[in-house]
């Protein structure tokens, strides 16, 4: 009974709002780092702009960082077993090229 009970203790509960679980696109994150963190900037760059916004901006302890890049590696293998390896292209330079510019 004492196991029930620890495990219970653990359980975290988590709010999600709309807006947060709308989510924000990210094409290009880069990520810098200091003694006691890691700085992930979430940035979207879209076609024709010269310009690129940071949209989000994360920021973790150096353990955390290491924490998330085990989950995240362990859930990339878990995609690719149920849909295929993920192909990495070329990196393109930046700022990205999308083709011509539409006119309207």
């Amino acid at each position: 009974m004492a196991e029930k009970d620890a495990s219970q203790q653990k359980q975290i509960n988590i709010e999600l709002d709309e807006k947060t679980a709308e989510g924000i696109y990210s094409n290009l994150a880069i990520i810098n780092h200091s003694v006691s963190e890691f700085v992930v900037d979430f940035i979207s760059i879209m076609p024709g702009r010269p310009k690129a916004k940071v949209k989000s901006r994360i920021i973790l302890t150096p353990q955390h960082a290491k924490k998330f890049l085990k989950a995240l590696g362990e859930n990339i293998q878990r995609f690719e077993q149920a849909h295929g390896t993920i192909q990495e292209h070329d990196h393109p330079p930046i700022p990205l090229n999308f083709g011509p510019t539409g006119e309207a």
